[in-house]
């Protein structure tokens, strides 16, 4: 690829010293799973959310599973989660034995509508869900100003599918931090990602922090005394102490997405058939991914366009949740969640990392004008 979508080599070109001390410094203790490098990297990343506790796991999606598992959700119980989002949110609901419930998204934002989750809460019949699970999709958080008093006014717990949004806020408070937890990923392609899987969950609330903690290795304490069917789930001395080293860098790498993404406004906006990603008012995004909407069904027909010169690019995500196969069970139907559908129809995210170079996202602004006229003249952007 010309430009590929993302590329993590370099990244570590800047950083390769630092991180082969660090690793270096890791096998040279001979302990590679919860060490000394995991107990500071949970206090790092409690402390950047502002709360008392971090918990590191093996993923985001343990990460999802180990909280709701230690809120005791399972059999008969009811979560609810947006449609369009990655599977992971509403996997870890029915792997407890509990029903996902689909809330639709806002169209301005990509996440969940505080407006529908507070309709569902109203109107659907039995026990009220116990849990509302927002996800902060692409790097903006849901709006938890509205869901955090909705879920308060019905009973409900909040709990933060941050995966892809450290770093971001919502009115001045770090994601992460309003809901009874929030759970982040460092897959290797977040902003702060490692060089395998991991990820962590953040809590004000002690007694929570600590059965995780007990979950996290077979529901044990002390060592082979099991009080509870855990699972194994342990962040490694490794990835923590890679992460250790980014996470000093990424202030300035969240500052360079911004920067490459308001260049894309600039240089988009505007632009027939294309609708840039909006900003919450008092909310700070940290740009994961720079998704636009490709308007009039042309969406895939600009996809091939940028492939055919050499520019990478993304949907996130083909089809919502509320219409997997998995969970035809559930009984919804085309149409029920219309934007969520609409959103799985227009989404593209573009090339978007730190070290992308302004000739770079010219080429890309430039591919995206080109292939948006040839869908106008009726032309494919492969003949262009």
């Amino acid at each position: 690829m010309r430009v590929p979508v993302l590329d993590l080599l370099r990244q570590y070109a800047t950083l390769h010293d630092d991180i082969d001390a660090a690793m270096r410094r890791v096998l040279a203790t001979g302990r590679f799973i919860l060490g000394t490098e995991v107990e500071a990297l949970e206090r790092e990343i409690a402390e950047r959310c502002r709360v008392a506790h971090g918990v590191g796991v093996a993923s985001g999606t343990d990460a999802l599973l180990l909280s709701l598992q230690a809120l005791d959700i399972g059999r008969d119980d009811r979560v609810i989660v947006p449609a369009f989002t990655f599977f992971a949110t509403a996997g870890v609901v029915h792997r407890l034995g509990a029903t996902p419930v689909f809330a639709d998204i806002e169209r301005s934002s990509f996440n969940v509508d505080p407006e529908h989750v507070d309709h569902l809460l109203e109107t659907l019949p039995g026990p009220p869900p116990r849990v509302i699970l927002p996800v902060h999709l692409f790097g903006q958080t849901a709006d938890l100003a509205s869901l955090a008093p909705i879920a308060e006014q019905h009973g409900a717990l909040l709990v933060e599918d941050a995966a892809q949004a450290l770093g971001a806020a919502c009115r001045g408070r770090p994601a992460g931090s309003i809901g009874k937890l929030g759970c982040f990923s460092f897959y290797p392609t977040k902003n702060l990602g490692a060089y395998g899987d991991g990820g962590m969950l953040v809590t004000d609330d002690a007694d929570v922090a600590d059965r995780v903690r007990q979950l996290r290795m077979h529901g044990a304490r002390p060592k082979y005394v099991h009080h509870e069917v855990g699972m194994n789930s342990r962040l490694d001395e490794l990835q923590a102490a890679i992460l250790r080293v980014k996470l000093g860098h990424l202030d300035a790498w969240i500052a360079a997405r911004q920067q490459r993404a308001a260049t894309y406004d600039a240089r988009l906006s505007g632009l027939h058939g294309i609708a840039c990603p909006q900003r919450r008012k008092g909310f700070t995004h940290v740009f994961h991914q720079y998704t636009v909407r490709v308007l009039d069904g042309h969406r895939d027909r600009v996809r091939d366009g940028l492939a055919a010169r050499g520019i990478g690019s993304m949907v996130y995500y083909p089809l919502p949740l509320h219409l997997q196969p998995c969970f035809a069970h559930l009984g919804y139907r085309q149409g029920q969640l219309p934007e969520s559908e609409r959103a799985c129809r227009e989404v593209l995210s573009l090339p978007l990392f730190p070290e992308l170079r302004e000739d770079e996202q010219t080429q890309v602004v430039d591919a995206v004008r080109e292939a948006v006229s040839a869908g106008e003249a009726g032309r494919s952007p492969r003949d262009t």
